[in-house]
């Protein structure tokens, strides 16, 4: 039987000028809050990522863990989290990219992932792509190879998928331009 599919859009809240004027944001808080709709992404993200048979689950900090965990554990695969500066306790690893109001700096650690690994990488937001990239840039250190990005929402408009340079990319709700 067919799940029925829910229409993401109308649980994601747009806020205009957050964090800064001219920006519109798209809020997932509503759509963590019906529990539904968060499992209906949860187990949507789950089904794409099966059939790519990854070796391990790589959420970006934070809201990637949200999705990336529940996702990992559903296919009983280890989650590794890619976290911002300064909050990974062992060796790591760590690389700075661009992000669109700043710089930023990710960091994994050095035994997080076997060489030749492959691995699905997970957030909740497709923007720019720096943020992704910057996982993948990571990945590639520890001689892992990423085979998809799995994201719940893409702003198509800015060109993250580019940025990615061929990386496979599934979106669950996609915004071409403003709408």
């Amino acid at each position: 039987m067919a799940r029925p599919q829910i229409d993401l859009k109308a649980l994601i809240r747009d806020v205009p000028d957050f964090p800064q004027p001219g920006i519109l944001f798209r809020d997932i808080t509503p759509l963590l809050q019906d529990p539904a709709t968060y499992r209906y992404v949860i187990d949507e993200l789950t089904r794409r990522i099966e059939a790519l048979a990854p070796d391990a689950i790589v959420g970006i900090e934070s809201r990637g863990f949200l999705f990336g965990a529940p996702v990992a554990y559903r296919l009983g695969l280890p989650f590794v989290p890619v976290r911002k500066a300064g909050k990974l306790p062992s060796e790591r690893m760590s690389v700075e990219f661009a992000l669109e109001y700043g710089e930023g700096q990710l960091d994994i650690h050095t035994d997080a992932l076997e060489r030749g690994q492959s691995v699905v990488i997970i957030d909740d937001l497709l923007a720019t792509g720096g943020t992704a990239a910057a996982a993948a840039d990571l990945v590639a250190m520890l001689g892992a190879s990423v085979v998809a990005v799995a994201v719940v929402v893409e702003l198509a408009a800015l060109g993250g998928r580019e940025r990615l340079h061929g990386i496979q990319t599934s979106s669950l709700v996609r915004y071409d331009n403003d709408s």
